[in-house]
């Protein structure tokens, strides 16, 4: 139950509730591959590529290709959120709060749901038949926090040089250019972007622009802010670069309302908000890992 408020009881000088800065709900949830999940675990095969044969004489045996099978599995997760809102509470404000507090809900589910997809995205992916297997995300689709090009400046911030690097692992992986590419980076980046970039330079004078609000591409990629950009051991942030099927998010129980009474606390009224979700990497290939430090 909250206990702060009683900060909101008025003598006539508000008639509303405003929510404190935030980030309201999820940013990262339309710019994945979304699916419905039903069990506890569910599971996404995937096919990988083959080589076709060449034809060298006449009447020759038909070629078998042993296409390659694997899968990945998503658990869903259960989160809530609740708080109590008691009668006198209710008699003494200008408002009825119970949106206001659903609302509030309603954005932190959003942001767990980033946080979830986030952790997902470097996390450690479970394969196989009946999902026992692991696999962990490799180094070869990192950007490491010192990254430089040949005879450029030492720069440990997000560079037009780093984000050249993500750019090229894509299109050596052979990541589908027609697909949807984003970046998650926090404000931080952004102002390394411009801090690092020539004013005479056409890069700089591209990403003022995206600061700006002017244009939301640059190298292929689109770009999202969010200061929950997960941090490694030495606190570098690891901004993520990905293809949209890359990543994928399965939701069970989309977020649900309830709104009602609790007899055990004289009536208070609660609002409870929950959802059920699971995220996982989907393919390594069209994910990448820019380490920069802040």
């Amino acid at each position: 139950m909250s206990i702060q408020i009683t900060t909101a009881f008025v003598q006539q000088y508000r008639a509303n509730v405003e929510h404190l800065v935030q980030q309201k709900g999820s940013r990262l949830r339309p710019l994945v591959r979304t699916e419905t999940q039903n069990g506890e675990f569910e599971f996404y095969d995937r096919i990988g590529a083959t080589s076709a044969q060449e034809v060298t004489g006449r009447h020759q045996d038909t070629p078998l290709i042993n296409v390659p099978h694997d899968r990945r599995r998503v658990s869903l997760r259960d989160f809530d959120w609740a708080d109590l809102i008691d009668r006198p509470d209710r008699i003494r404000m200008l408002i009825d709060p119970t949106s206001p507090y659903s609302q509030n809900a309603a954005f932190a589910l959003g942001r767990k749901m980033d946080e979830v997809i986030l952790d997902a995205a470097f996390g450690t992916v479970y394969t196989g038949k009946t999902g026992s297997s692991t696999v962990t995300f490799p180094s070869t689709q990192q950007v490491a926090v010192d990254y430089v090009e040949s005879g450029a400046t030492t720069n440990s911030g997000l560079t037009i040089a780093k984000l050249r690097k993500a750019k090229e692992i894509m299109d050596k992986n052979e990541v589908d250019p027609t697909e949807r590419r984003y970046i998650a980076m926090t404000a931080k980046q952004v102002t390394d972007l411009l801090k690092t970039t020539e004013v005479s330079s056409a890069d700089y004078n591209t990403v003022r622009a995206l600061v700006q609000g002017e244009i939301n591409t640059f190298m292929g990629f689109e770009f999202v802010r969010t200061e929950l950009v997960r941090t490694n051991a030495s606190s570098h942030r690891r901004v993520l670069a990905w293809a949209q099927s890359g990543l994928l998010i399965a939701v069970g129980q989309d977020i649900v309302t309830d709104i009602g009474p609790r007899r055990d606390k004289r009536n208070s009224t609660q609002v409870y908000v929950s959802a059920s979700f699971g995220a996982t990497r989907m393919e390594e290939e069209k994910v990448v890992e820019i380490i920069c430090a802040e």
